[in-house]
């Protein structure tokens, strides 16, 4: 005598369902648009770092000069916009101060479209600043600065 079983019923876990695969591929895809979000910021902010670091070996290249050249840098021949004037535009060469301000003029302007520069003496004391703009970081601003300052 032979037993048959039935196979009648259907299993309650046989396979996904087209709703259960559309919803992993949706949370999937949100996923993925995040990652590419905080991709975007960090490299946006990762060109603003850039940008920093560069103000800051041009202040501090600047102040180098000076210290090369002292004697005409207490005389103020590196401050060709006055004791306060900011510089925006690569000035004219001449003398080794003139040069070094245009030479430090044109690399800021090469590494950054919209860099400015300023020197001011109080006393034998020199601030250098460079200023750009830094909108495309988080936060950033149109005019941002780094200053350093030394005494020569």
């Amino acid at each position: 005598m032979k037993i048959y079983q039935s196979t009648s019923f259907r299993s309650a876990n046989r396979g996904v369902s087209l709703v259960e695969v559309m919803i992993a591929v949706f949370i999937l895809g949100i996923g993925m648009l995040g990652i590419a979000a905080m991709q975007a910021v960090a490299l946006s902010n990762s060109q603003s770092s850039v940008e920093r670091s560069q103000a800051v070996i041009h202040a501090y290249s600047m102040l180098d000069a000076m210290r090369a050249n002292r004697d005409a840098a207490l005389i103020n021949a590196y401050t060709p916009g006055g004791d306060t004037g900011l510089i925006c535009a690569v000035p004219a060469g001449g003398t080794i101060a003139a040069n070094d301000v245009n030479t430090w003029m044109t690399n800021i302007i090469a590494s950054n479209q919209a860099g400015c520069g300023r020197i001011q003496n109080a006393g034998g004391v020199f601030t250098v600043s460079v200023q750009w703009n830094d909108q495309r970081g988080t936060g950033g601003s149109v005019t941002e600065t780094v200053t350093a300052v030394s005494r020569l």
